[in-house]
C-alpha cells in the first residue's frame, strides 16, 4: 500500500505545451465507487492496471495499484464499468522541480483540462506555474470517478 498525496488544479491556457512530455493516452473506468472508496481500471499503451483507492481524508489517501493482464482490463473496461469509460491523454510536465501531471479528457468532456502535482507531504510547499488556475482538490466535481459520472449523463443527452 502507498499513500497518495496530490493536489488538483483547473489549467488556464497552453503554455504548459512547450515543457510537456509527448503524452499517454489513457482509457479508464470505475468498476465501484462510493463513500469509502473506488476500483479504477486503467488501460495505458498495452498495459493494463488496477487501482483501489480509499476515500479522501484531506489531500491524502490509501491507494493499491496492481498490474493486470491487458485482456483482463480491456474485459472489465467493457463489460463491469458502473459509470462511463473516460478517455484522455496525460502528459507530464516538470516545473520547479515538481512532475506535474495534465490530463486533457476527451469524449463527452472533452475541453476539460486538469493539472495535479502529487506531493512527499501534506505540507510541502511548491511554486505554482502560470498555467494553473483555481484549485480543485476539494471540489468532489473534479474527481475522476465523478467525471466519469458527468460523462455518461453527457452521453446519453
Amino acid at each position: 500500500m502507498s499513500v497518495e498525496i496530490e493536489r488538483k488544479f483547473l489549467v488556464v491556457d497552453d503554455a504548459w505545451r512547450a515543457s510537456a512530455d509527448a503524452g499517454r493516452r489513457l482509457r479508464q473506468g470505475y468498476v465501484a465507487h462510493d463513500g469509502h472508496g473506488s476500483v479504477r481500471v486503467r488501460i495505458c499503451g498495452d498495459r493494463g492496471w488496477l487501482a483501489v483507492k480509499s476515500a479522501r481524508a484531506g489531500l491524502a489517501r490509501d491507494e493499491f495499484e496492481y498490474e493486470i493482464p491487458l485482456a483482463d482490463a480491456r474485459d472489465m473496461l467493457d463489460r463491469l464499468c458502473v459509470s462511463e469509460v473516460i478517455e484522455k491523454v496525460r502528459y507530464r510536465v516538470v516545473h520547479d522541480g515538481m512532475t506535474w501531471e495534465v490530463d486533457v479528457f476527451d469524449g463527452p468532456v472533452e475541453g476539460l483540462i486538469l493539472a495535479e502535482v502529487e506531493m512527499r507531504s501534506v505540507d510541502q510547499r511548491f511554486d505554482l506555474p502560470d498555467w494553473v488556475g483555481a484549485e480543485v482538490t476539494d471540489d468532489p466535481r473534479f474527481r475522476n470517478s465523478a467525471i466519469a459520472q458527468m460523462a455518461m449523463v453527457m452521453a446519453e443527452a
